[in-house]
């Protein structure tokens, strides 16, 4: 039995697929290679993007492989939402020559990173200070495009991801603003989930919600824009859109804490990392803990911050180490 190998690893996105080496020990990560960058829409498979990061690295690419994949990972086919690649397990050994694999949803791939990773990768976000508890629930929220949401179990002998589809619940509006936001949001959408709000593309929605409440016209603008309008104070609704997006982000967290039976809660995502100098003046914390009969437990709950440059990467191959510990 080996109890230090090489594998590849793999973290395949609606935009880019990204590819990178990792060395596992004994169910762990050991170390994270440099990772190549593809835009999906540049090549047509999975399979031509894997040759590809093969002759990118100069070498004969390893025989096993894990995967993070941003779509459902049951079934014969999985098929990505934002491009046209597919990937059909049962044909991984003939198409990539890979002999072992493990697929995981992107946002468990993140869960099995915040597992794996050490003190020095989590950045203090609200609630106590210290340390993540080393066991029980760990609600793991990832506000990106969408919304990603996991559990993870940490029992006193390893863990255990759950992957889920929280970012779907229905959205609870907490003020008058909220509940003229969401009826707003009704014309457009048959049902609002929390999606359509607490993550990078919900800012539109909140923003143009807040425009038509305020009976102003607003030129179209994409989420870059928006976002950097909002956080740089040049347009008040992009800045009332974006502090309104910290509430609910912040509400939703705790919801989804107290569904969990959540002792901790880690935010992940390029979009939460890139706001992280701003959640301590934003509200997050006041609607997090806000749960009515249950605030003080929510106080006792910390809140952190994935800082790792590559979760869903470090995640596929800590995944597949704790599959695979031979």
């Amino acid at each position: 039995m080996r109890s230090r190998r090489t594998i590849a690893v793999a973290d395949v996105g609606g935009t880019h697929a990204r590819f990178a080496l990792a060395e596992i020990a004994n169910g762990q990560v050991r170390s994270l290679g440099e990772p190549v960058t593809f835009r999906t829409a540049d090549h047509a498979s999975f399979q031509i993007a894997w040759q590809e990061f093969g002759r990118t690295i100069g070498g004969a690419l390893p025989d096993a492989i894990g995967i993070a994949f941003a779509g459902p990972v049951g079934g014969e086919v999985l098929k990505l939402t934002n491009n046209p690649w597919v990937i059909r397990p049962a044909l991984m050994q003939e198409r990539l020559g890979v002999t072992e694999y493990k697929i995981v949803n992107d946002f468990g791939a993140v869960a099995h990173a915040v597992a794996q990773l050490g003190a020095e990768y989590f950045d203090h976000v609200c609630g106590p200070e210290g340390p993540m508890p080393a066991t029980g629930v760990t609600t793991v929220v990832g506000p990106g495009t969408g919304l990603g949401v996991a559990q993870l179990l940490r029992a006193d002998v390893g863990y255990h991801v759950i992957e889920t589809e929280g970012g779907h619940v229905d959205f609870a509006p907490l003020d008058a603003l909220e509940d003229k936001i969401l009826n707003h949001l009704r014309r457009s959408f048959r049902r609002v989930s929390v999606e359509r709000i607490a993550a990078g593309s919900g800012l539109a929605n909140i923003y143009n919600a807040i425009a038509a409440i305020e009976g102003k016209a607003v030129p179209h603008r994409d989420d870059k824009e928006l976002w950097t309008a909002g956080l740089d104070g040049s347009d008040p609704l992009a800045t009332a859109a974006v502090d309104r997006f910290f509430l609910s982000l912040g509400a939703v967290a705790g919801d989804l804490a107290l569904a969990h039976g959540a002792n901790a809660v880690v935010l992940a995502g390029g979009l939460g990392y890139r706001l992280k100098d701003r959640f301590e003046t934003s509200g997050f914390s006041d609607r997090f803990i806000a749960k009515g009969r249950f605030e003080r437990r929510m106080e006792a709950i910390p809140v952190k911050l994935v800082s790792h440059p590559q979760p869903g990467l470090f995640g596929a191959a800590a995944a597949f180490a704790s599959t695979f510990t031979g």
